[in-house]
């Protein structure tokens, strides 16, 4: 059985915005479009960190930019 996604991750990869779900490992569990209405639905009173660039995610976002990672959103989800 899968973990449940613990962050939502909104971060620009190559000029395009994604969202990426992450279990509390860390582990990418799905990834799509930003702009879809589900991460509208997900992040609703929800305040995001900039905690992207923190050591902690260096290996979920290998090959995003620092200045990606700085500006990405991180919501962390109830679960």
């Amino acid at each position: 059985m899968q973990k449940p996604a613990k962050y939502l991750v909104v971060i620009d990869a190559a000029g395009e915005m994604v969202a990426r779900m992450f279990d509390d490992q860390r582990r990418l569990l799905a990834e799509f479009d930003a702009s879809s209405s589900e991460v509208a639905v997900m992040t609703q009173g929800l305040n995001p960190q900039r905690s992207a660039g923190d050591a902690v995610w260096n290996d979920a976002l290998r090959g995003h930019s620092a200045s990606e990672r700085q500006e990405a959103e991180v919501y962390i989800l109830d679960v």
